[in-house]
């Protein structure tokens, strides 16, 4: 049995309804015409911190709110931080967010911008991460984990909801993998409604913790780097609950990408649908656009890229598209 139910999904998408936005499902011509079929993107940068994490945090903290708690503490690699210093401010909880020195600058100070507490520690997620259970340990905060918590699954699981609500006939949902939060959680409202719907997850070459964990049969902990998917990286904990079980029993398949696939996804998604997003975000594109995506599972049906974040220093933003070739990604080969 699982430990995670339709009714959790529900309850979830009331708490956060009216603080979150439902996201718009658009389709690509650029992308359904490489793949040969017709591709939508989901589009969780439109939410009002840039990113789906608002989805799991809102519904964590709204919870937590019920229970009269007034102050709470995260670990993050940017977009959960800003989303819970977010939610936090609008429920009138105090936030302190705990991060490693290789958060971009630019999350930093969109947290501190919310009015939550920013504290940078260590070089790693894990190393951040001990910082926030130190304060949960001595101080009483009350703890939001960024994906390893089922109010947080279920606040991501809405993301599917709302996908086969929109597209009844999706065959494919590609979504960032990392922690294992917001894949488990689409992957199960989605297969919840159409167990034949196809769940790939995404991620860097470069430090995937939950792809590692996947290959080794247990949660193994990796060294963590910087990679364009900052968003994607951090560990899933050698003690993980629930995502990392929820991931193995419903990916179809783990796609790695290297630096130069992310840069491309980027890069595509600026000059082809107008999109600024993330390197996280732009994996789903940049596994389309590389043909690392089961050509098979492909041609079923409709195809769901989630585009997860638009949080990326602009600055550097502007440096990848600029050093990019002008000349179109090749067309998927049937």
């Amino acid at each position: 049995m699982s430990v995670l139910s339709l009714a959790d999904v529900y309850r979830a998408r009331r708490r956060i309804e009216g603080r979150v936005c439902r996201t718009p499902l658009v389709e690509s011509q650029s992308l359904s015409a490489r793949a040969d079929t017709p591709v939508f993107l989901k589009l969780e940068i439109v939410q009002p911190t840039g990113s789906f994490k608002l989805r799991g945090a809102t519904s964590a903290l709204a919870r937590l709110a019920e229970q009269g708690c007034r102050k709470v503490v995260t670990a993050s690699t940017g977009n959960h931080g800003r989303a819970v210093a977010y939610a936090a401010r609008a429920l009138g909880i105090d936030a302190t967010v705990c991060m490693s020195t290789l958060v971009p600058d630019n999350k930093v100070k969109a947290v501190r911008a919310l009015g939550a507490e920013a504290r940078i520690i260590g070089k790693s997620q894990d190393e951040a991460e001990l910082e926030a259970l130190r304060l949960v340990r001595e101080e009483g905060f009350a703890y939001v984990p960024p994906f390893d918590d089922l109010h947080v699954i279920a606040g991501q699981a809405t993301i599917g909801l709302e996908i086969v609500e929109a597209l009844p006939d999706v065959a494919n949902i590609v979504v960032p993998l990392s922690g294992g939060g917001l894949f488990a959680g689409i992957a199960f409202a989605a297969k919840s409604a159409n167990r034949a719907i196809g769940l790939t997850g995404v991620t860097m070459a470069r430090g995937a913790a939950m792809h590692a964990s996947l290959e080794a049969g247990r949660p193994v902990q990796v060294e963590e780097v910087e990679t364009l998917a900052d968003s994607l990286g951090g560990g899933i904990g050698l003690e993980n609950r629930y995502t990392y079980a929820l991931t193995r029993d419903l990916i179809d398949e783990a796609v790695l990408l290297d630096e130069a696939s992310i840069a491309r996804g980027i890069t595509h998604a600026y000059r082809h649908e107008r999109l600024v997003v993330e390197g996280a975000a732009a994996v789903g594109i940049a596994a389309l656009l590389d043909g690392a995506l089961p050509a098979g599972r492909i041609k079923r049906g409709p195809l769901v890229l989630v585009v997860t974040g638009a949080n990326i220093d602009m600055d550097q933003h502007r440096r990848i598209v600029d050093a990019a070739p002008t000349q179109p990604a090749t067309h998927i080969a049937s």
